[in-house]
This record gives structure tokens, sequence and C-alpha cells, in this order.
């Protein structure tokens, strides 16, 4: 596993070659496998193809028109229900103060993580979109406003072999009983 993990690449740049269903249904499973707090779940996953619905989620990323060479969109949405009861009025977005919220943006990001080296696995490159804002990204999608959009996950073949990024030294980081 450390070796997909080395070789993992945010892909900006993709083939125009569709992406077999049954890996995109390999990748859902293998986010839909990832732990979560108290095992609620959160996540749901929107499978996009479509170039105008591609389009438009692009544009409401800050107009990141590279997002559109991608064949396929997974959209990544964290459920707060899971943690508050339905009868409760709630409105999630960026700066909302609910700790529950964190608890379901935690979670649904383990199950993104699993789900970015599964495709990693599978020969698919993968970029993991989050510059958005929830009133703007929710409409295009239908999704409700007590859900939150963790992330967007284009998806294809690679088009492009980007170098290795540096990362710190474990000794920068590592750190034993305290700080």
């Amino acid at each position: 596993m450390i070796e997909e993990i080395k070789i993992r690449r945010s892909i900006r740049k993709y083939l125009n070659r569709p992406v077999e269903d049954e890996k995109i249904i390999q990748l859902v499973e293998s986010a839909r496998l990832a732990p979560s707090g108290s095992n609620t779940q959160p996540w749901h996953f929107i499978i996009v193809k479509s170039e105008l619905i591609k389009q438009k989620l692009a544009k409401v990323s800050h107009n990141q028109q590279w997002m559109i060479s991608a064949p396929v969109f997974i959209v990544c949405v964290a459920d707060i229900r899971c943690r508050i009861a339905k009868n409760v009025d709630i409105l999630i977005k960026e700066d909302s103060p609910q700790e529950e919220l964190k608890q379901i943006i935690r979670d649904t990001s383990i199950s993104i993580s699993y789900m970015l080296l599964e495709a990693n696995s599978l020969g698919l490159g993968t970029c993991w979109v989050g510059w958005f804002i929830q009133e703007e990204i929710r409409p295009i999608l239908n999704i409700p406003s007590d859900k939150y959009v963790v992330g967007i996950i284009t998806l294809g073949y690679a088009n492009e072999a980007p170098e290795t990024r540096p990362r710190k030294k474990l000794e920068e980081i590592v750190h034993y009983e305290s700080w």
C-alpha cells in the first residue's frame, strides 16, 4: 500500500477515454468500507458524466476549466442527519457552528481518501476539488441545504505524470509522548 500512496498524484489533465462503470462502482465500494465515528457513515456520492453538469460544477468551482477534461466527477456529500435529528431545522455552510459538521466532514474525508487510493490502484487519475461555496454548488445537483459538499473528485485516465512534490521529513512532524 505504501507504494500506491507514494505514486498517487493530483491529475488535472485527462485522456478522452471513458471510465468503465465497474471501476466507478469499485471506487464507491472502497469509500463505503471506510471507518466513521460511531459507524454513522455520513457519505453520499453523486456520479456525474453529463457535460452540461460538469461545466456548471467547474464554473462554481471558481471556473476551474481544467476539470472539464475529466470524463467523470464524483461529488462527495456529507449528511449531518446521521448525527442531528430530521425534525431540527439546520442550514449547513462553511461557517456553520455545529460540532457535528466537523465530524461528518472528517468521516467523509476518510472515505474520499480510500476512493483516491483505490482509483490509483486501478490505473485512474483523480483530483480532489474543494474550492466552491455550498449555496452555489448544491442547487446544480438538487442537494438539500442540510447536506455538505466535501469535494468533487475528478476522475479519468491521466494525460500527465506530475513530478513528486516535496514532503516534510518524518523528524519534522513526529512527536513522542508530547509535543
